[in-house]
């Protein structure tokens, strides 16, 4: 499950003109990588608040027309950026060899092992990430609709690995069989909460000792039932 983050250029055509402009980038040049690369510098640097289209642009070296005619608020920008942040860090997650985790000692050899262990080093990274930090601590209302209303981008490119390693694991039978999707689902669920809450939730309980747990929890609903 590869995330590929290098999009194509802003805008065709030729560059906006306005003072200063001769030193910044062609539009057929711009590339959304760098701009959302400035955003994220703006975001750590100044906070979700204080993160403005013009200080993007001003960062990015392009005119702001013509990151009006990409992003036309500053919250799609930052849905661009969290999807590709966010998006980045689960494939390589996905990616076996990556895997630098005492979870996948629970049994490396079955699917469902390496997608406990995917999960719980996922669910690490995301928590760990400067970028959700910030969003959670200053505007934590920017993830409301993914929480309320629809699943984004990011749960989306989640839930496709994980469809992925459940079908895997009920073929292998080391994943208890049932219902894909609502397991697919449920999955998510659980990860999604453990990364929102973290910080709350680790006041009074030590953070690896509740990996250790969400790990098992997580292994023992997908062991198949023993039969009778």
């Amino acid at each position: 499950m590869a995330a590929e983050c290098h999009t194509p250029s802003l805008t065709s055509g030729a560059p906006v003109s306005e003072p200063g402009a001769q030193q910044r980038s062609p539009v057929n040049r711009v590339h959304d990588d760098t701009v959302l690369d400035a955003a994220r510098d703006c975001v750590l640097a100044l906070g979700v608040r204080r993160t403005t289209l013009s200080e993007v642009a001003r960062r990015a070296g392009v005119s702001r027309m013509t990151l009006y005619r990409r992003f036309p608020d500053v919250n799609s920008l930052l849905a661009a950026l969290m999807t590709r942040e966010f998006g980045t860090l689960l494939a390589e997650v996905a990616v076996p060899d990556a895997l630098n985790d005492p979870f996948r000692a629970l049994d490396p050899g079955h699917t469902r092992g390496r997608l406990v262990g995917c999960v719980v080093q996922g669910v690490r990274g995301l928590s760990a990430s400067p970028l959700l930090r910030s969003v959670l601590e200053v505007d934590p209302q920017l993830l409301i609709p993914y929480v309320f209303e629809r699943l984004g981008s990011t749960q989306r490119i989640a839930e496709q690995f994980l469809h992925e390693q459940v079908l895997a694991g009920h073929a292998d039978g080391s994943i208890r069989r049932g219902g894909t999707n609502a397991q697919v689902r449920m999955l998510l669920l659980i990860a999604q909460t453990v990364v929102l809450s973290l910080r709350p939730a680790t006041s009074d309980v030590d953070e690896d000792a509740l990996f250790a747990e969400l790990a098992h929890t997580l292994d023992a609903a997908l062991t198949p039932e023993a039969k009778s």
